[in-house]
């Protein structure tokens, strides 16, 4: 693959200062992206507060080996996402383009697992609101189910996102447009792809391990 050398921006003195601050404006977008889902998180708090054995006796309807699954593969694909980084810093772009590829693929994994999870509890009528029709001790089900799909229906929209962005990110990498000198745009998407991960991470143990 050949190399097609970075132009910096004309409104930055060098190479340095335009990494800094796409850096920078990367980490601010995650702050914002960290209260985003702060709220949602203390929405679930509330509700577990306000219904514990509700809460217990909805998450049995959810597969704990499917969630543990998709742990283990995004915890991959955080790995392969640092390991595209550094092959592109060590102007390795082959292995760049094969480590985006494994992301890519585990992402891809993950939203193929969550569909079938999904379909089940649509299936047996595991809905939010007035859709619900499964079976189950507690009237209020609906509300786990609310706070289930809405939390776990975002991130997956955030890893389809990722997604996008690591072909785009593959593309570039094929172009020649990623080496030791220029490498800006995979770290950033791999600073996004990393909170996807984490927000998993809390996510897993909040709505699949509970009791």
């Amino acid at each position: 693959m050949n190399i097609v050398k970075h132009k910096v921006a004309h409104h930055f003195a060098n190479a340095h200062q335009e990494f800094s601050s796409a850096k920078l404006g990367m980490w601010l977008f995650l702050a914002q992206e960290v209260l985003f889902f702060s709220a949602l998180f203390v929405a679930y708090a509330i509700f577990r507060a306000l219904n514990p054995e509700m809460f217990i006796e909805a998450h049995h309807h959810l597969s704990w080996k499917m969630g543990a699954l998709n742990t283990v593969v995004l915890i991959i694909s955080s790995f392969t996402m640092v390991m595209s980084v550094r092959s592109a810093q060590l102007s390795r772009q082959r292995s760049t383009f094969w480590y985006l590829a494994a992301t890519f693929f585990c992402a891809l994994m993950f939203m193929v697992v969550k569909s079938f999870e999904y379909y089940e509890k649509i299936t047996h009528g595991y809905l939010p609101s007035v859709w619900f029709s499964g079976e189950g001790t507690f009237e209020n089900l609906h509300i786990f189910f609310g706070i289930y799909f809405t939390m776990t229906g975002l991130h997956g929209l955030h890893v389809l996102v990722g997604m996008g962005l690591i072909i785009w990110l593959m593309i570039k990498t094929v172009k020649g447009h990623f080496y030791a000198d220029y490498f800006t745009p995979l770290e950033n998407v791999g600073l996004y792809w990393h909170l996807v991960d984490l927000v998993w991470i809390f996510l897993f143990p909040l709505l699949y391990l509970i009791g």
